[in-house]
């Protein structure tokens, strides 16, 4: 008798997780999803950026008039850790660009948020400015120094997408 009763009791187990696992099948079907969508959240940095331009020593930086496939995904402001700034985006090909602003040691600062990245002894001009060229194997960056902080435009980009980035940089 107990015998029929687990076997019984194995059934309903096996048929109860057919039913369930029919009806999630169905439901995953007939969900609308994107596997391809995103899941990084854009950030509004505007509040973040005007209490950093009223609190640093130093002219802060942020992009204005990039297209908006740009997406804003982080943003921070640090005095205690040499006045530093960040802003992060993911540009229109999803790959990682941050603006890093400091008062911080220039060569220990860029070094740090560039993931290592060395000096290449190259510059380049953008929007009438010159900016050294440092190379990463994970990061390359757009460095200057101006008016008493180290800029850095860092990421995974391609060169071409910092050097978008650092000619759409207005400081106020």
């Amino acid at each position: 008798m107990a015998s029929k009763r687990g076997k019984q009791t194995v059934r309903d187990m096996f048929l109860s997780m057919a039913v369930v696992s029919a009806a999630a099948g169905l439901v995953y079907i007939f969900i609308p999803h994107d596997e391809n969508a995103n899941p990084v959240k854009a950030v509004d940095y505007r509040v973040e950026l005007l209490t950093a331009r009223r609190a640093a020593p130093y002219p802060v930086a942020a992009p204005d008039g990039l297209a908006k496939e740009w997406k804003p995904t982080s943003v921070s402001y640090d005095r205690k850790a040499g006045n530093s700034w960040h802003l992060g985006f993911l540009d229109p090909e999803g790959k990682y660009v941050a603006v890093e602003q400091s008062t911080s040691p220039a060569k220990k600062y860029v070094t740090e948020v560039s993931r290592d990245a060395k000096d290449t002894g190259r510059t380049r001009q953008v929007a009438g400015e010159t900016w050294q060229h440092w190379k990463g194997e994970k990061y390359d960056a757009l460095v200057r120094q101006d008016k008493g902080a180290t800029t850095v435009v860092t990421g995974s980009a391609s060169t071409e997408r910092l050097a978008e980035m650092a000619a759409a940089l207005k400081s106020s």
